[in-house]
């Protein structure tokens, strides 16, 4: 293999280098700089020289890549497509603009575009092929007290203060007044579209209230059905002509009209603007003052936090759990302060355990409505050193990732040694994570 290729790359006015040989399959100097600016875009730090690391990380991805045919390993395009959508969705977010993006990396929106998708599909083939790898793995009870036992106190982890916290969430109703101003309003906005007197995409520049999209001009990306709400994903799937507005649609985050931009396998990318009914300070002073007897009641006798949850809360994900609520991120009912939405956090911090706040009037995260709820800190635990009775599931998971670390280091080491590889002068003066890259054939 040439160790160059006659390609003038016009950024840099360059020749490109071929750097590595793996098996049948080059790694380019461009390659190279392209993933290290992507990873300090990204905030990723690189642990030692990157023009040793990078490299390295290429290699063994493309080992995993030559196994991935071997095992006939595929992803959706959809599912790729979706990724890098989402991806220079946020680098528009970011950077403001999508003639920003270009400039900052130097390319068009198009060639970005194809190598982030050859880019998000190689990562999602290489997880493939490493689930697959360690798909078996599971641990037994003896084996974490085990493995519990052979780790140094300075080695467990940390676990932050962690609380768990109970609601009672009252959502005021809007005034249908309000509602039909809304509809109106969109209405307008329609019929200004459908006449050619405005642009839908600055009428969302305007107008929108979804933050994540109006600098856009309500353009959402590429996206698949089911990550739309089921209201908006019916009516938006369903639209063929790119010059009609959508009927005024209702989802749980206020009112849309739709306007389609193109239709790609089984994506959409469309444009939208929502708005949202506001809700009366009398309505929220009415939710106020029904939850202050009802904390009133609760610290009398007359009935228990846990018993009025059922009764008397809206909140569909914790009135069956006395009020109790669920971190996503975990599936336990524990959260560090830092994953409850702010206003909560800042109630639960003024709690003693048992004590339940004044009202407060905030905005439910989940679904962007505003919502009036008590709050109860059920309990506060202390930050403390993992231990194998309170943090089994901790010490578990640190010793299935140590397995996992472990087949798949084993693995690289026994394919890096029954695969070719070159690597050009000049990038071989490196400490590689794995022995042995530089060998006489």
């Amino acid at each position: 293999m040439a160790s160059t290729v006659v390609a003038q790359v016009a950024k840099d006015n360059i020749i490109e280098e071929v750097v590595w040989v793996v098996g049948d399959e080059p790694i380019y100097r461009s390659e190279v700089e392209t993933q290290i600016q992507q990873m300090k875009y990204d905030g990723q730090k690189i642990d030692g020289d990157p023009y040793c690391v990078i490299p390295e990380m290429i290699a063994v991805q493309k080992l995993y890549l030559h196994q991935a045919k071997l095992d006939t390993i595929l992803v959706a395009d959809s599912q790729v497509a979706q990724e890098v959508d989402m991806r220079i969705n946020y680098f528009v977010d970011q950077l403001g603009s999508k003639e920003k993006v270009e400039e900052y990396f130097r390319k068009s929106l198009k060639d970005i575009r194809e190598e982030l998708m050859e880019y998000v599909r190689n990562n999602n083939i290489v997880q493939e092929v490493q689930r697959t790898l360690v798909s078996d793995i599971k641990v037994t009870p003896a084996e974490v007290r085990k493995f519990y036992n052979t780790l140094s106190k300075d080695s467990l982890p940390t676990i932050p203060m962690q609380v768990e916290v109970q609601v009672i969430a009252i959502y005021p109703q809007v005034p249908q007044q309000e509602i039909d101003n809304v509809k109106a309003q969109l209405r307008e906005f329609s019929e200004q579209v459908n006449s050619g007197e405005r642009e839908f995409s600055t009428l969302a520049i305007l107008h929108s209230e979804d933050p994540g999209t109006a600098m856009r001009g309500g353009e959402l990306g590429f996206v698949s059905k089911g990550t739309l709400a089921p209201e908006f994903a019916a009516v938006a799937f369903n639209l063929s002509d790119p010059k009609k507005v959508s009927k005024i649609v209702e989802t749980e985050f206020g009112y849309h009209i739709i306007q389609l931009i193109e239709k790609r396998g089984d994506q959409i990318n469309c444009r939208h603007i929502l708005l949202k009914p506001r809700v009366s300070m009398k309505d929220i002073d009415a939710a106020v003052h029904r939850l202050d007897s009802v904390r009133n009641d609760i610290e009398n006798g007359t009935f228990t936090f846990e018993y009025a949850a059922p009764y008397i809360s809206q909140d569909k994900d914790t009135r069956y759990n006395e009020g109790l609520m669920s971190n996503a991120n975990t599936g336990s009912t524990r959260f560090e302060m830092s994953e409850l939405p702010q206003d909560i956090a800042k109630a639960v911090a003024l709690l003693e355990e048992g004590e339940i706040s004044k009202p407060i009037s905030t905005i439910d995260v989940k679904n962007n409505k505003e919502v009036v709820m008590l709050v109860k800190l059920r309990s506060r635990r202390p930050a403390h050193k993992a231990d194998l009775v309170n943090d089994y599931q901790v010490i578990s998971n640190m010793l299935e990732s140590k397995k996992r670390a472990q087949i798949l280091d084993e693995w690289v080491d026994k394919k890096r040694r029954d695969t070719f590889v070159r690597i050009k002068e000049g990038w071989r003066n490196c400490e590689f994570k794995y022995d042995g890259w530089i060998k006489e054939r």
